[in-house]
Formats: structure tokens, C-alpha cells, sequence
């Protein structure tokens, strides 16, 4: 093994969600001396087999990505991976055929997990890999939750109140029955929108009787909310009401709402945390959202207009759980009148806190940033690359990686709903200057990363070290 660090490999899918939490745990792991390459997650691995041997940080463990961990390691790269979607998750057996495939877990090297729920699931998987370290260290967007994390938001909070005042927050998340693209959906729509019985990515590894009882269950939320939207524009004629749809839905349906109303905004931009901050309530239905709320202090509503407990409690639990629940309009009005009063605030209780330090770790103490390059330093990934794999084999791991690449950028510039303007839609171009900016308020923050630099690895990505 060669006497350098191995180069840390950061693909960030969902930019918005996603790429301030993993721009600080580049920041860590580059002023430990780790070199980092963080950026589109396509882009990653358009250019997989170009980087130095490395550390690839996956964001889940899917049959989706077997071929891409097969070529990474067969390129000589090592993985270790957490799984994004830990904290909302279907009952184990689903979410095991759902969201881990024996072969890629297999390609596994450590795992970095939530919390100790995160654990205590990952250990009933039948198939889990014997001596697969998994290391309770929770999550760098858990770390960006924290109070003394929240002045990083405070220009964006303040710029967000001047310019829409005072909102409520509606987080939609009905990708399954409103996806962006048709075949990321559970099922592939007609061309009318209606469901059809071929599979879409959402459907994959699911039994059919719980996709469709999902479908039903989440398209009639859908409609739910479609009414909730202009409902509340009357009801609270006051206020401004700012939709926010989860970036892989098609934003069409909310639009068309908007444009029947006078202080309905549509609007994706920005990572959620400074919305949050920055509105006076949040309403959802089991989104994530709804644990970040939580965690910020946010008081927030899950609307369980149409409700059903196996979806809703024990699917979409945690937020809902965490979240005051509201199963009418009456109630969802009332609910919002005490809070905008003042007489409710964020929700509390020590059954909820019970539930979220089960689920989180790292809400305090070190950062969840610092725990997981501990790992990878004790691994000795700090001080050598990965072992070389034989040359033959590195070779066609680099032919696969050429031909995977060939055939993606091929799809992406296919006419119609195509991967291009999806990637766009969820990683759209962002300058060095504003990854600087950013790395600058963490420094500002924290007193460190001074010695920190960026430079434009190659188109949406970025090269950072110390």
C-alpha cells in the first residue's frame, strides 16, 4: 500500500438535501489530510475510474447500485456507505428487499448508522455480512441540526423572512404517485397520469400488495393536499403559503394550484433548514422534514387527513410521531391558529425525546463529521491508498466504468422527461465561489478549516484539502 492517504469520495445525489452536510464532513476529513472529491453523483461516477484509489461514501446499499460497486471495487476502490432513507423506513422485511441487496452490502467495508434503531434493524437483515463493522456515529446532516450549527443558516433565514414574510411551509413528498420522471415512480403512469401495472423504481423489491396499497395510500394524501393548498391560502388570508415538493416529484400539479391563487408560491431552492427556520409552521405527512422540525425547534403538523396506521405509524412513523397530528381540516386549523398565536410551540415531551435519541446520535458532544473519519483514519485510510487490484482486473473495471458512463450520458440526452434535466433538476450547476462561501461560513462558525481549499475538479465537481 502506498504511503498516502486515500482519497475520500463524496457523491452528493440530491444537492439541496444533501451537499452542505457533506461539505462539512469534507472540510473534517481534508483538515485531517484526507484529499476529497465531492460532487454530482453522476458525475462521480462518469469519472470513477480517473480518481487516485479511494474511499467511496455510499448513500445507500440498493440492488440498484451493483454494478457501480462491483466496478469501484474492481477498479480498486473500497466503500463504506450509509443509508440515507434510515430514519423513515418501511417495516424490516420490506425495507430489507426495498433497500439492501446482498450483493452490495457485500462490497461493503464499514457502515456509519444514525442511531442505535439504525443498528438494531441493520442486525435482523438475514444477510448481513458476518464481521461488517457498523459504527454508531450518526449523520452529518444530523450534525447541521444542531443549535450551534444554526448561525451557518442565519443570512438565508433573513433573506428568506424579507422576501416572503410570514409563511407556513408545506412539504409534499409524493414522489411514488407524482415523480418527476415516469419511471421513478412505484408504477410507470399512462400517458392520462393513471397508474399502470409495470413496476417503476419505486416498486422494485416491494411485494405487489404493499405497492399498490402504498399508491393508493399516497395518492389520496395527494388529493388531501391539493384541497389543503388553496384551503389554507383562505383560511389564514394573512399569511403567504410556500409549497415545497420533495425534488424528485413533478412540480406541474402545485404550479397549476399557485396559478389559481394569490399568495400560493411554489418554490425548491435552497437546502430545507433555513425554510424551516425561517416559517412560522411546517405542515407535512411523514417527510423527514418533520424529525428536522423537531430537532430545530420548528413546530410542525403531519396531516393525516387520510390515514392509515400501517402506512402512517409504522412506515412514516418518526416525523409523524414527532410532528402534532392533525386528521381533519378543523383540527389542522385550529392546530395552526394556537401556533401563529403563540400558544403552542415546537412539540415536546420525553416519549419524543425517547424516540429521537434512539434514532439519532451525535445531537451533541462530537460531531457526527468528526466520529466517521475517526473510522476511516483507525482504519488506515488516512495513511495508504487501498491495496491494488490485479491489473487485469483493474482493466476491465475501467471498461465497464467507460461503457456504464457511455450508456448513461446516451440516456441523458434522449428526448422527453430524460436523466439530464432530472440531474439538473436535483444537482443544478453550482460555482466554486459558492462552495467557497460555504466552506467559509463553517470556518467563521467553528474557528477552523482557515486552511481549507477548493478547486474545480472537472464540471460538478469539486477537489478539497487541506
Amino acid at each position: 500500500m502506498k504511503n498516502c492517504p486515500s482519497t475520500l469520495i463524496i457523491p452528493v445525489e440530491n444537492q439541496v438535501r444533501e451537499l452542505d452536510a457533506k461539505l462539512l464532513l469534507s472540510c473534517v476529513a481534508a483538515e485531517r489530510g484526507f484529499p476529497v472529491i465531492i460532487g454530482s453523483r453522476a458525475f462521480v461516477h462518469f469519472e470513477a475510474a480517473s480518481f487516485p484509489r479511494g474511499v467511496y461514501l455510499a448513500k445507500s446499499m440498493r440492488s440498484l447500485s451493483n454494478s457501480m460497486f462491483r466496478i469501484l471495487r474492481m477498479l480498486g476502490h473500497e466503500i463504506v456507505a450509509w443509508e440515507e432513507e434510515a430514519l423513515v423506513h418501511p417495516p424490516a422485511e420490506t425495507y430489507f428487499s426495498l433497500r439492501l441487496s446482498p450483493t452490495t452490502i457485500g462490497n461493503v467495508s464499514h457502515i456509519f448508522a444514525w442511531g442505535q434503531e439504525n443498528v438494531d434493524l441493520l442486525h435482523q437483515y438475514p444477510k448481513l455480512p458476518e464481521k461488517l463493522p457498523i459504527h454508531i456515529t450518526g449523520n452529518p446532516r444530523g450534525d447541521i441540526l444542531r443549535p450551534e450549527m444554526r448561525p451557518y443558516f442565519d443570512t438565508e433565514v433573513e433573506k428568506l423572512r424579507k422576501l416572503h414574510g410570514d409563511f407556513i411551509l408545506i412539504n409534499t413528498n409524493f414522489t411514488e404517485v407524482n415523480p418527476f420522471i415516469p419511471n421513478i415512480g412505484l408504477f410507470v403512469p399512462a400517458k392520462d397520469g393513471r397508474k399502470t401495472s409495470r413496476r417503476g423504481q419505486s416498486g422494485l423489491g416491494v411485494s405487489r400488495e404493499f405497492a399498490e396499497g402504498l399508491w393508493d395510500h399516497k395518492h389520496a394524501i395527494l388529493e388531501d393536499f391539493k384541497q389543503l393548498i388553496p384551503a389554507l391560502e383562505q383560511a389564514f388570508p394573512r399569511l403567504t403559503i410556500v409549497v415545497r415538493p420533495h425534488p424528485s416529484e413533478n412540480f406541474k400539479v402545485y404550479n397549476d394550484i399557485a396559478a389559481n391563487c394569490k399568495r400560493v408560491k411554489v418554490i425548491h431552492e435552497g437546502n430545507v433548514i433555513p425554510w424551516l427556520l425561517a416559517s412560522k409552521t411546517m405542515i407535512h405527512n411523514g417527510c423527514t422534514t418533520g424529525l428536522e422540525a423537531y430537532a430545530l425547534g420548528v413546530p410542525a403538523i403531519s396531516y393525516l387527513s387520510t390515514f392509515n396506521e400501517f402506512y402512517d405509524y409504522d412506515f412514516q412513523g418518526l416525523p409523524t410521531k414527532l410532528s402534532y397530528q392533525s386528521f381533519n381540516f378543523s383540527e389542522l386549523r385550529d392546530t395552526l391558529a394556537q401556533i401563529l398565536e403563540g400558544k403552542l410551540g415546537a412539540p415536546g415531551g420525553e416519549e419524543r425525546r425517547t424516540l429521537i435519541d434512539y434514532y439519532l446520535t451525535a445531537q451533541n458532544g462530537r460531531l457526527a463529521c468528526e466520529r466517521i473519519v475517526d473510522i476511516l483514519e483507525e482504519s488506515g485510510y488516512g495513511k495508504s491508498q487501498p491495496p491494488a487490484t490485479p491489473l487485469g482486473t483493474r482493466a476491465q473495471g475501467w471498461a465497464f466504468a467507460k461503457l456504464k458512463a457511455a450508456v448513461t450520458n446516451l440516456n441523458m440526452r434522449r428526448p422527453g422527461p430524460n436523466r439530464l434535466s432530472y440531474h439538473d433538476h436535483r444537482f443544478p450547476p453550482i460555482p466554486i465561489a459558492e462552495i467557497e462561501k460555504k466552506i467559509a461560513r463553517f470556518g467563521r462558525l467553528l474557528n477552523r478549516f482557515g486552511n481549507i481549499r477548493v478547486e474545480q475538479h472537472s464540471q460538478h465537481l469539486f477537489r478539497i484539502h487541506g
